[in-house]
């Protein structure tokens, strides 16, 4: 079993920054992969970023240049750097945790919301 907790959601003008954390525990050896998704109202949660045991990330198209994900491994920790934030990029965000046999973790999620 995994666990995953989000913390550093809130409040941003649009324009401003922000970053989120994913603290994992439990059985973290297994994992492979970290991902961030998010969910804003009305929407399907869609997918962010993600970056793998190598450290390769990828993102997608509507956050390419201004989000950036990376990991420490030492605290069992992946972050979202977020950056021009945008009114549509308020959402709920997710970490995700995909472990060795492809299984999903999830956290609780945070807030974001960015004002125009």
């Amino acid at each position: 079993q995994v666990q995953l907790v989000e913390s550093g959601g809130g409040l941003v003008q649009a324009g401003g920054s922000l970053r989120l954390s994913c603290v994992a525990s439990g059985s973290t050896l297994s994992i492979n992969a970290f991902g961030w998704f998010r969910q804003a109202p009305g929407k399907q949660r869609e997918w962010v970023a993600g970056i793998d045991s190598g450290g390769r990330t990828n993102y997608a198209d509507s956050v390419k240049g201004r989000f950036t994900i990376n990991r420490d491994n030492a605290k069992n920790t992946v972050y979202l750097q977020m950056s021009s934030l945008k009114p549509e990029d308020t959402a709920v965000y997710y970490c995700n945790a995909l472990n060795d046999g492809l299984r999903a973790y999830w956290g609780q999620g945070t807030q974001v919301t960015v004002s125009s």
